[in-house]
């Protein structure tokens, strides 16, 4: 990862989270304003961000007026990490180095965080600056809803391959992914083009082949990463004995298809020139990570 990317994930972040700030009740001013913070703030990558802010300059959109979808998908992220961590689902202790909501305080304080976060995030969607028509907000609104339904979906078709009598097939887990993962990186990466009322082909499927090399360097941390590095649980899916890009094409296999991708995601944005650089970055970002 170059400099210049590590400091410009590096400035989204603390712009994001200084916006989230404002977004989140302040601290104690409610049963559930800790929790929520707890689960938002003080961590992550803000990769989803990232790509919303990138987006958007490519149009010459005013970050401010980006920052509004920016922070809702953090916090749509979020909430499904906390419901995701919950023992009916992955059952996790950690989180971005962190003691999960649940067990640091109760199942169903987490239930309510993760709701809390969800809703919050439709609300600092309507509130989007004036200089956004109605139509942009009723389309940024519907269109995360969507998304939010795909991720919801994967992460059942997810919870079902656990007990399915066959193992997946790549195909299969290629859809999976594209709902639960995916889903949130293509609205992020299209948020720029929709706050401009532009064409998002282009970013769509940037976005399609980013999401996937982001998952396939998920499921390599799961083997390969560091516990201090990703701050959560590996080889969970090892140990449930799920399908996996690894499981199925290997570790070598795996990374030579996450290239792939990523070369696919970056020749997708030459329309965009060297506008796009930020976001060529990215894509070789995800797959360089450790965590």
């Amino acid at each position: 990862m170059s400099v210049r990317f590590q400091k410009e994930l590096t400035n989204a972040a603390e712009f994001i989270e200084s916006r989230l700030n404002g977004f989140l009740p302040a601290s104690n001013t409610s049963l559930m304003a800790d929790p929520m913070r707890h689960a938002v703030m003080g961590g992550g990558k803000r990769l989803r961000a990232f790509l919303v802010l990138e987006s958007a300059n490519l149009f010459d959109i005013n970050p401010e007026q980006a920052a509004y979808s920016a922070a809702a998908i953090e916090c749509i992220h979020a909430y499904s990490l906390v419901h995701d961590d919950l023992p009916c689902m992955d059952d996790d202790d950690l989180r971005r180095g962190k003691p999960t909501v649940h067990v640091k305080w109760d199942e169903a304080t987490a239930v309510l965080a993760g709701d809390g976060l969800q809703t919050l995030a439709f609300d600092i969607l309507a509130r989007t600056p004036a200089a956004m028509n109605d139509a942009v907000r009723v389309q940024l609104i519907s269109s995360l809803a969507i998304a939010s339904g795909r991720m919801v979906l994967g992460q059942s078709q997810d919870i079902a391959a656990e007990t399915a009598r066959v193992p997946l097939g790549l195909e299969a887990i290629v859809e999976l992914q594209s709902n639960k993962t995916g889903a949130l990186i293509e609205w992020s990466a299209c948020a720029g083009a929709v706050l401009a009322c532009q064409d998002m082909t282009a970013l769509s499927a940037y976005a399609k082949a980013l999401g996937l090399a982001f998952q396939i360097q998920d499921d390599i941390l799961d083997i390969e990463g560091d516990v201090a590095d990703t701050g959560k649980r590996l080889q969970k899916d090892t140990e449930a004995g799920k399908a996996t890009f690894v499981s199925i094409l290997g570790l070598d296999g795996a990374k030579q298809k996450a290239r792939s991708l990523v070369e696919q995601a970056c020749d997708v944005l030459s329309i965009y020139a060297t506008k796009a650089e930020s976001l060529r970055d990215a894509a070789q970002f995800v797959i360089e990570r450790n965590k």
